[in-house]
């Protein structure tokens, strides 16, 4: 299923076709990539023999959703190659997971999907702002994690210059900055705001940065957080979307010109929203999980994956394709306190609404006999830290807790701290809960 190649900085003519268009080359992938799962992949046959469906069902968009589910259990479960669709000897890469709460997740992919990965990773960051002839420094860790790799590619693909740094090394990361001078970066938003941190440090003054566009995604994050990124760096902060079991960074992703989030690329991936609970397809614009279906990946194609991403559709806005609302959290990474359903994003918002606080976080989780206790630990800016009395971190404190309590609807000890107090991720995704709740048996 590989695709026409755009010359590097223009648009694909999909990106600007009817619905008609979209929906008629959806239907035509769609059939292509359920018979090439049905007919390769055993464990993913089975399902549908069990659930009654044949690939010679689909005779309509709509008629997806008579098909099951594919989750991260059963990449685990057939860990590490059960769901490959090609033979090894036709793989050109694998990547996986970090792991960290079980197996990893495993990935391959052939040629093609390489080269269609590259396009769709070109085409974000043309979508975001960046240039044929640009510098991007891609901080994003490479290795068996798709985001270095990926944006890597994807950058060379557009026609630009890669600095290869990856994560770490911050001091290494501003020098690099500001000696090469590159246009753009692409990295994690925790570990951006670590970066502004020692630009800080150095006394480096936003408007003496080079870069004019930042790229930023694998973990959720607001609109305080974009506000934040952007005052610090001097730069437009543009949201991507991936994931490794669906393809990388690249399935989504926003305009510059209008940042009101991403836009999922519907020609390689079919978006649907469900019903965490019963499963249902909901209609565009209501809340729900995302769920994707590959529509031109050969070597791991998933079909109707379930994300356990939080979203919604939203309809075309700077492109012909339907967008996605911003991540509120993950139906896996919700807290449940005091009966309360709570995301970390949604503590992260208001945090943010207090500029003297930074966006770095903690929320610590304990319980008292049956009651949940949260403490929120965040941090004053570096140029207050030291210098304010305790009445006005107090008040600081308290207007958080209260905007809190307001908003979300729990009740929360807000513990206002020093500059530096809660550690900085070096590589990648930060660590925003600590649950020492005892476990339910």
């Amino acid at each position: 299923m590989t695709a026409k190649h755009p010359q590097p900085g223009e648009l694909d003519p999909i990106e600007t076709a009817s619905r008609d268009e979209i929906s008629a080359l959806q239907l035509e992938r769609l059939k292509w990539s359920v018979r090439h799962t049905y007919d390769n992949v055993e464990p993913y046959r089975k399902k549908c023999i069990e659930q009654g469906v044949h690939p010679d069902d689909l005779k309509a968009l709509a008629d997806l959703a008579k098909f099951p589910f594919m989750t991260k259990s059963d990449l685990r479960d057939h860990y590490p190659f059960g769901l490959f669709a090609v033979p090894r000897n036709k793989l050109s890469r694998l990547h996986a997971s970090s792991g960290t709460t079980g197996k990893s997740v495993v990935v391959g992919y052939t040629q093609s999907d390489l080269s269609n990965w590259a396009d769709l990773v070109a085409r974000s960051l043309r979508a975001a702002g960046v240039r044929p002839g640009d510098m991007v420094h891609n901080a994003y860790g490479y290795g068996m994690f798709t985001g270095g790799l990926g944006a890597h590619a994807g950058i060379e693909r557009l026609g630009c210059t890669v600095v290869p740094m990856s994560g770490g090394q911050t001091e290494k990361q501003v020098q690099q900055i500001m000696d090469f001078r590159p246009d753009a970066i692409m990295v994690t938003p925790s570990y951006s705001l670590v970066v502004a941190e020692e630009f800080e440090r150095q006394g480096i003054k936003p408007e003496e940065i080079s870069l004019k566009i930042g790229v930023f995604g694998a973990e959720p994050w607001g609109q305080g957080m974009r506000a934040e990124i952007e005052r610090k760096l001097g730069i437009d902060a543009i949201d991507i979307y991936g994931l490794t079991e669906v393809m990388g960074p690249g399935v989504a992703c926003e305009c510059i010109e209008t940042k009101d989030g991403p836009v999922i690329w519907e020609d390689h991936f079919y978006p649907e929203i469900i019903d965490p609970e019963t499963g249902e397809v909901l209609p565009d614009g209501e809340e729900g999980e995302l769920v994707f279906t590959s529509l031109t990946k050969e070597a791991f194609p998933v079909i109707r994956y379930r994300t356990r991403d939080l979203t919604r559709l939203l309809p075309p806005t700077s492109r012909a394709f339907r967008r996605m609302d911003k991540i509120v959290g993950r139906s896996d990474d919700m807290l449940i306190v005091r009966g309360v359903n709570v995301f970390p994003t949604q503590i992260e918002e208001q945090i943010l609404r207090e500029p003297r606080l930074t966006g770095n976080y903690q929320i610590v989780l304990t319980r008292d006999g049956h009651l949940d206790n949260v403490e929120i630990r965040c941090e004053l800016q570096r140029d207050l830290s030291g210098t304010l009395g305790r009445s006005a971190v107090e008040e600081i404190s308290r207007s958080v807790a209260h905007h809190i309590k307001t908003i979300i609807g729990i009740t929360t000890k807000v513990n206002v701290m020093e500059f530096e107090s809660i550690p900085r991720t070096q590589t990648g995704k930060a660590r925003r809960v600590i649950d020492q709740r005892p476990k339910q048996l």
